[in-house]
């Protein structure tokens, strides 16, 4: 983790999310199927210069329902952790854990 990504000094509780535990592959691949949601996981692990991000920092042309529906099912899979930052919530890839339960996966998906 470089000096760019480390967390910040006060962070608000995650999101309701899967334990490393009830991590598995079927429910990843399933909401990484959509290639939108494999793209923000994709530019989360290249992009990504901060600890976290909002939905707006994608630019994405779609509905705020839409991308809210696309960043809940990612967190639900077990790829992504949000944190609510206000009425923001920001995500990030949860690569320790991903790395933990699953060694080489972020790789794969990486290169997409």
């Amino acid at each position: 983790m470089s000096i760019e990504t480390l967390p910040p000094v006060y962070l608000p509780p995650p999101l309701e999310e899967p334990s490393i535990e009830d991590l598995n592959l079927s429910d990843i691949f399933a909401a990484l199927g959509t290639p939108l949601r494999l793209e923000i996981v994709q530019r989360l692990m290249t992009e990504s210069t901060a600890y976290d991000h909002s939905c707006s920092w994608f630019g994405f042309d779609k509905p705020k329902s839409s991308l809210t529906h696309h960043f809940k099912a990612l967190r639900h899979a077990g790829l992504i952790r949000q944190r609510q930052y206000g009425l923001e919530r920001r995500s990030r890839v949860r690569y320790e854990d991903l790395d933990s339960r699953f060694p080489g996966l972020l790789a794969v998906i990486r290169e997409g």
